[in-house]
């Protein structure tokens, strides 16, 4: 436990970053697994109406550098791909 009192302070910011970095991580990758399972299923039509949702909550982590711009940019065209190569 800190003992200065601006340490103590931002111990308690660290925290709630964290949490909240932690729930963007989390709704991503919900999005993703939620959109790859309608892929396996051949639901490409409900795929491609949850993308843009996943894309702006990927937009969204990248700005707030919860993930890695590129890393973003990678799985967006991982998903876009997937999508057209379904039938």
């Amino acid at each position: 436990m800190p003992n200065k009192h601006a340490a103590i302070k931002d111990l308690r910011k660290n925290i709630t970053r964290a949490d909240r970095n932690a729930r963007m991580k989390t709704h991503v990758k919900a999005l993703s697994k939620s959109i790859a399972a309608m892929l396996k299923e051949g639901k490409k039509a409900d795929a491609a109406k949850a993308m843009p949702t996943l894309q702006q909550a990927l937009g969204k982590a990248a700005k707030n550098r919860v993930l890695h711009p590129n890393k973003a940019a990678r799985k967006i065209s991982s998903l876009h791909k997937q999508l057209n190569a379904t039938k």
